[in-house]
C-alpha cells in the first residue's frame, strides 16, 4: 500500500466511525428536529454564500488553471442562483412528510400480527462528481432518511465541498439539536480516497456512486468485491425518437429544451428520425443543432451509437443522429444501444406512442416530453442522491430519501 493509499484509508474509516457514533441519536430524533435541520441548512446556504462563494471562485480559478473542460467547469460553479435554488429545495424537503416508520401487513395465526418496519441503513457512503450542489442534495437526503454519511467529492470541488460541510451542513445540524458529526466529508484529494470508501462493508455497507461511466463502473466493481453494496450511476444519454407523425414545432422544441445543458446525464444524446422523415427534416435538423452550437455525428458513425458524449470533454457539444424504421425498432435502439437512462417519442399518433413506450425498458420513458425531466426534483420534487439505472429490483430511477432505509419484518402478539 502505498503512503497516497494509506492516508486515504485512514481519511475515510475515521470519517466512517465519526459517522457511525451518530447512528443511533440520528436514528430516534424526532421528525422535527430532522425538517428543524434542513429549514436550518436552506437558511445557511443564504448567510454563508460569501464564504461558499469565495470557495468556488478559487476552485474555478484552479480548474481553468488546469484546463479543465467547460462542461466541468459548469458543474463546478456556484453562483447566487444556484445557492437561491439550493436552498429552496431545500425548503421544499423539510416541508415533505416522512415515510411511515411501519405499516401492518396482515394477521398471522395464533393472535400475532405482521408489521412492516422502515429502518435507517446506518452509514451511507456517496462519491461523486466535482459537483458542489450534490454535496448539499446527499447531505440533506441522508438526513431526512434518518442515515449518517460519508461524503466524497472530486478533487476540483474540494474547496467548496468543505466550505458547504463546515458554513452549512455542519451548523444547521448543530441547531436542530443534531449531533453534526453525522454528515462526514473526506478532505483527502485523489482517487485513493474513492477507492477506499467502497472498501468498508462493515463501517459502510452501501456507497451511493456517480460520475464519468469508467471510473463508476470501476469503483461499484471494487465494492462488489469487498462486500460493499452500491447504488452506480455510471451511464447516461437521452434518446429521442422523431416519429412521421410528429409536429416540427414540437420536435425543434424539444431538441432546445434536451440541450439546455451538455455536462448532465440526461441530455439529448441520440436523436432517431423515423425513416419516412430522413430525406426531408435531416437538413432541418442539422441546421436547428449547428444553431446551437452542437456538432451532428451522422451516419457513418465511427463510434457506438449509444456514446456519450457528455462524457468526452473533446466533443461534448455532440449529438449522434441516426434513421429508424418503427417506434418499436427505437425502442429497440434505444433498449440495446444506450445505457437505459431515458428515451422520449415525439409522435401526435398515440398507437405510436404506446408502441414506443411500452417496448422501452430504461429507467424513464417521456412522450412528447424532454428526457431532461428524469431528475429527483423536476419528478418528484425531492432532491436526488443520483439515478439508478440497474435493471434489477431496488430503488431504480431518481434515489431519494424514500429509497434510503431497510425493510424489517416484525411479529408480536395482537
Amino acid at each position: 500500500m502505498t503512503a497516497e493509499d494509506a492516508a486515504a484509508t485512514e481519511a475515510v474509516r475515521a470519517a466512517a466511525r465519526a459517522a457511525r457514533a451518530t447512528v443511533t441519536g440520528l436514528a430516534a430524533a424526532p421528525e422535527s428536529a430532522v425538517d428543524a435541520a434542513l429549514a436550518a441548512m436552506a437558511a445557511a446556504v443564504e448567510s454563508a454564500a460569501p464564504a461558499v462563494l469565495r470557495a468556488n471562485e478559487q476552485d474555478m480559478r484552479a480548474a481553468a488553471d488546469r484546463g479543465l473542460a467547460a462542461g466541468v467547469r459548469d458543474r463546478l460553479r456556484l453562483d447566487e442562483r444556484r445557492l437561491t435554488a439550493i436552498a429552496a429545495q431545500l425548503e421544499i424537503l423539510a416541508g415533505v412528510p416522512a415515510e411511515p416508520a411501519s405499516r401492518r401487513i396482515r394477521d398471522l395465526p395464533g393472535g400475532l400480527v405482521l408489521t412492516e418496519r422502515r429502518r435507517p441503513v446506518g452509514v451511507i457512503g456517496a462519491n461523486f462528481e466535482a459537483r458542489p450542489n450534490v454535496v448539499v442534495d446527499v447531505a440533506s437526503q441522508l438526513i431526512k432518511s434518518r442515515n449518517a454519511g460519508v461524503l466524497r467529492t472530486g478533487s476540483a470541488a474540494l474547496g467548496s465541498a468543505i466550505a458547504l460541510a463546515d458554513e452549512v451542513i455542519a451548523p444547521a445540524l448543530a441547531k436542530a439539536g443534531l449531533d453534526p458529526a453525522a454528515i462526514q466529508l473526506v478532505r483527502v484529494p485523489g482517487q485513493a480516497a474513492a477507492y477506499a470508501l467502497v472498501r468498508e462493508p462493515k463501517l459502510v455497507p452501501l456507497v451511493i456512486l456517480r460520475g464519468s461511466g469508467a471510473s463508476t463502473r470501476s469503483l461499484a466493481a471494487e465494492g462488489a468485491a469487498h462486500g460493499v453494496r452500491t447504488l452506480a450511476h455510471a451511464d447516461g444519454g437521452g434518446v429521442l425518437y422523431v416519429h412521421s407523425s410528429a409536429q416540427r414545432s414540437m420536435s425543434a422544441a424539444l431538441i432546445a429544451a434536451s440541450l439546455d445543458r451538455l455536462g448532465v446525464c440526461n441530455r439529448l444524446n441520440l436523436l432517431l428520425l423515423d425513416s419516412t422523415l430522413w430525406d426531408e427534416w435531416l437538413p432541418r435538423v442539422t441546421a436547428q443543432l449547428d444553431g446551437l452550437g452542437i456538432a451532428a455525428s451522422l451516419p457513418p458513425h465511427d463510434h457506438p451509437l449509444g456514446y456519450e458524449w457528455a462524457l468526452d470533454p473533446e466533443r461534448e457539444a455532440t449529438v449522434t443522429v441516426a434513421a429508424a424504421g418503427s417506434p418499436a425498432e427505437a425502442a429497440a435502439i434505444a433498449n440495446d444501444e444506450t445505457s437505459g437512462l431515458a428515451a422520449g417519442i415525439v409522435a401526435e399518433d398515440p398507437v405510436a406512442a404506446a408502441v414506443f413506450l411500452g417496448g422501452y425498458a430504461g429507467t424513464g420513458a417521456f412522450w412528447n416530453a424532454t428526457t431532461r425531466l428524469l431528475d429527483g426534483f423536476k419528478l418528484l420534487q425531492v432532491p436526488e442522491t443520483g439515478i439508478n439505472i440497474d435493471a434489477v429490483p431496488g430503488p431504480r430511477g431518481p434515489v431519494t430519501f424514500r429509497d434510503l432505509a431497510l425493510r424489517q419484518f416484525v411479529v408480536t402478539p395482537e
